[in-house]
């Protein structure tokens, strides 16, 4: 017989990894599931009348589930010299409990045990979403390099990014991250930019070109002089960018603050005057004063209020899901609703982020991208892989140019079918059939032109010194864009703009092609961090759209920041309170009509809660509201608004 003692100390040793692991990472929600269990626990042992059983059970879950929250209120207490809803919910619930043993009415012990629980629950889910901050910047430093290879003295080094000092020689050979920002002193080649400036075609980069730490170095080996210390990289001013806006409270949070700590101000005043005023001034019985009080306490205690929107927001963020939109934190669910302007990011949201022929101007297209093609194989060059794609797209058959050269930002030379053939910049290649007495169309110039002013990249292209024509490679448009900016705006969002790294050319033709009614175009990540500033001051709340490292502080900024979950980098994602899981554009209508939803539901809930605590108050104060009473309306008035709030389950 095989022993599994092994087996199980195995299994056991992993158990307590996983929990201590859980315990470390999320000590709220540990503690909130351990008070639920215990407050199930309460309530099973006292329905078996074993009482001592039920008051152990209980006691457990006031003091796990109501530590961190009356920990909170004593040091708003203590150090602000105010009250707020967590030492409410202490003083309600332990009210309840006192009065529960002072009258052997041990289900009191048990509302006050569900309050607390409420709260810790609450209070796990403020935890989850504060610790997205620590993630955000891990994902942002795993895009900087650690090392740079330094020339000192003719000789390489590999050292530390950190030991970097201005006046350093750092190469950066092909297809490596730049390590730090710094000037090109020596060689040329393609840098992607995208996850910096969001520009979807590499940019070439020669002596005394600027390139950023983070960005992608293509085929040719670059030699940088640093001109700023590491520290003063765009890529460290986007990682502090997003530690200052992770911590930017939106006003609506802040008039929440303000609002629980007066309420609570306000009902342990009268809970206190109540308890101690009628006996002198009236000549009331101490017991009769204090089971008032104590009914007051429970009557007037949040639980209402609290589920007037938890149950509510998480019931929405239920229904995003089903429907791919991925909300991460609850009250985000609320402020989509009063999103009033979206601004966009274009490469990867707007666009599909991956460059394609949109145009060819040739007599014989197939012969025109056959050559092409044959030129372009040769080359890693992203315009020269659309320009093969589109070849292969059409079943095309070509043989790699021989005596191929590429000139350095200009173009590619060779021969095809043993005919010189060239292909590359309008210049270069008329400049070559020119040179052999070949005359240039107007009509292909004229052509280039206005291609080029919608933003697209023109090559032309040439063949036994005859130029064969033009084609153009762009960024395509999401198919599904146009009309979902025409829907948000049906909708009633009154501003829908474009914040992108690329250049103006560009941006403005997509704008225009799209719908869009503002366009910022060669922005850094801070520019547009500064003008979702100036947008959230003329509209107040704004949504901003992303995938990119350069769009993270502008979607930690916003009131509402939202990632394409497909295309979207690591960074956006971590960032964005809401990932369209589809990258599907039309969902951002279903995304702020449920935003729209939940708002006006929490407002009912809100509304209904205050009104009946308002009656049940009255009725205490009158007397004509009994504890079991108080507890019914308490209780009955949580479940109707928890009810109301799963309304939101529905599409």
């Amino acid at each position: 017989m095989v022993s599994t003692a092994p087996l199980n100390a195995l299994s056991k040793s992993r158990f307590g990894d996983l929990c201590k692991g859980l315990f470390n990472e999320h000590p709220e929600a540990v503690a909130a599931i351990a008070c639920a269990v215990l407050v199930g626990l309460g309530w099973q042992t006292l329905a078996l009348d074993w009482v001592g059983g039920a008051l152990l059970f209980l006691t457990a879950a006031y003091v796990i589930g109501g530590f961190e929250s009356a920990r909170e209120g004593l040091t708003t207490l203590v150090q602000e010299k105010e009250l707020d809803v967590d030492l409410l919910m202490i003083i309600a619930a332990l009210g309840a409990a006192s009065l529960g043993l002072w009258q052997r009415e041990y289900n009191l012990i048990v509302d006050g045990a569900v309050l607390i629980l409420i709260f810790a629950i609450s209070g796990a889910l403020e935890g989850y979403a504060m610790g997205r901050t620590e993630r955000n910047i891990q994902g942002l430093m795993s895009l900087t390099a650690d090392t740079a290879t330094v020339i000192r003295q003719g000789q390489e080094q590999v050292m530390p990014v950190s030991a970097l000092q201005v006046g350093d020689q750092v190469l950066v050979k092909p297809g490596e991250l730049v390590p730090t920002d710094g000037v090109v002193t020596e060689g040329f080649s393609t840098v992607n930019q995208a996850s910096i400036t969001g520009e979807s075609i590499p940019v070439e980069k020669t002596v005394g070109d600027e390139v950023l730490a983070g960005t992608l170095n293509g085929y040719g080996a670059l030699r940088l002089t640093l001109h700023q210390p590491p520290e003063s990289s765009l890529i460290q001013r986007v990682i502090r960018l997003v530690q200052q806006a992770q911590f930017e409270a939106p006003p609506s949070q802040k008039f929440m603050e303000r609002f629980e700590r007066r309420y609570a101000q306000v009902i342990v005043t009268l809970g206190v005057l109540l308890a101690t005023l009628p006996p002198l001034l009236l000549g009331w019985g101490w017991e009769e004063t204090i089971y008032r009080a104590l009914v007051f306490l429970v009557v007037a205690s949040p639980c209402a209020l609290m589920a007037s929107i938890m149950p509510t927001l998480l019931s929405g963020i239920a229904n995003g899901a089903r429907q791919g939109i991925l909300f991460k934190n609850g009250a985000q669910l609320e402020q989509m609703g009063q999103v009033r302007a979206i601004a966009f990011d274009k490469t990867g949201t707007l666009t599909t982020g991956q460059l394609d022929v949109v145009n060819v101007l040739a007599d014989d297209p197939d012969e025109l991208l056959t050559v092409a093609a044959a030129l372009e194989s040769l080359s890693e060059h992203p315009i020269g892989a659309a320009i093969v794609q589109a070849a292969q797209r059409r079943a095309l058959t070509w043989q790699a140019a021989a005596n191929g050269q590429a000139q350095v930002g200009q173009g590619i030379t060779g021969e095809v079918a043993e005919q010189s053939a060239v292909v590359g910049k309008a210049a270069f290649v008329s400049g070559q059939v020119q040179a052999r007495g070949q005359a240039v169309s107007p009509h292909l110039a004229k052509q280039s032109q206005q291609w080029e002013a919608e933003g697209k990249t023109v090559v032309w292209v040439a063949h036994g010194g005859t130029m064969l024509g033009l084609i153009a490679v762009a960024d395509r448009a999401r198919p599904e864009a146009a009309r979902a900016i025409a829907r948000l705006k049906h909708l009633g969002i009154e501003q829908v703009v474009m914040l992108t790294g690329d250049n103006a050319r560009t941006a403005h033709g997509m704008a225009q092609q799209l719908g869009i009614d503002q366009v910022h175009a060669d922005l850094m990540p801070e520019d547009k961090v500064t003008i979702l500033r100036q947008l959230q001051q003329q509209y107040g709340s704004v949504a901003m759209v992303g995938d990119g490292i350069n769009d993270a502080p502008a979607l930690a900024l916003a009131t509402v920041g939202i990632a394409m979950g497909a295309a979207g980098s690591d960074v956006a994602l971590e960032t964005a309170d809401i990932v369209l899981m589809a990258d599907r554009l039309e969902k951002l209508e279903q995304a702020i009509s449920l935003g729209r939803r939940a708002r006006a539901v929490v407002r009912q809930n809100i509304a209904f809660a205050l009104g009946l605590i308002g009656i049940l108050i009255i009725g205490t104060l009158s007397g004509h509201i009994t504890l079991p009473m108080g507890v019914l309306g308490h209780e009955g008035s949580t479940v109707i608004v928890t009810l109301s709030g799963l309304r939101l389950l529905r599409n």
